[in-house]
């Protein structure tokens, strides 16, 4: 598994580094700020983002909403500080597991373990998701489009939808492109 570290304290960041790798993982990338943190995982794509929350700059809160937004990794926070206001900022930030420090690896393997997991279902989530938007709005044009043609032209659902997959056969396009085409006006029965 590979993950990005984000921490500004030097010691802590070698420390974190050398137990994630003492565990197997792989150790893509180092950041001491959050600003650096969102350029790595941008182009490391790391599988999880281990982020502190207090940083310089841009801070691991803020790191961590522009890196789950974007959908390009899992986070874990990653902080000295267990005060229940930043729980649940991270929480509300999308963070798929806090660790407080002085962290043991019995608390950092399962954290990061089970945020790359939800990350992975929630991906999946989301992908579905959009397939399934993406099928209802072309059933809808689809569904638009045979409805102008037995308006217009007289033909039945069936005719309709046999003139939409004919023509969506023989020019090698999608029924969902035919049926724009249609009620642009670009082609006719």
């Amino acid at each position: 598994m590979r993950l990005v570290i984000a921490e500004d304290e030097a010691i802590i960041r070698l420390d974190l580094k050398e137990t994630l790798e003492a565990e197997g993982y792989e150790v893509v990338g180092e950041a001491a700020d959050g600003a650096e943190a969102i350029r790595l995982v941008r182009e490391l794509e790391p599988d999880a983002a281990i982020l502190d929350i207090k940083m310089p700059g841009v801070d691991g809160m803020e790191a961590a909403r522009e890196i789950i937004g974007a959908r390009q990794a899992a986070v874990v926070i990653l902080t000295a500080f267990s005060q229940r206001d930043l729980i649940d900022q991270a929480r509300d930030v999308g963070a798929l597991a806090y660790v407080v420090k002085p962290f043991h690896r019995n608390d950092l393997v399962p954290a990061i373990e089970l945020a790359v997991a939800r990350f992975q279902e929630m991906t999946k989530l989301a992908t579905e998701a959009e397939e399934l938007s993406e099928q209802l709005d072309s059933r809808k044009i689809i569904d638009r489009a045979k409805g102008v043609l037995m308006d217009s032209h007289g033909m039945t659902e069936q005719e309709s939808f046999r003139f939409l997959q004919t023509h969506a056969m023989s020019s090698r396009l999608s029924m969902r492109l035919i049926a724009t085409q249609l009620l642009d006006g670009e082609i006719r029965p």
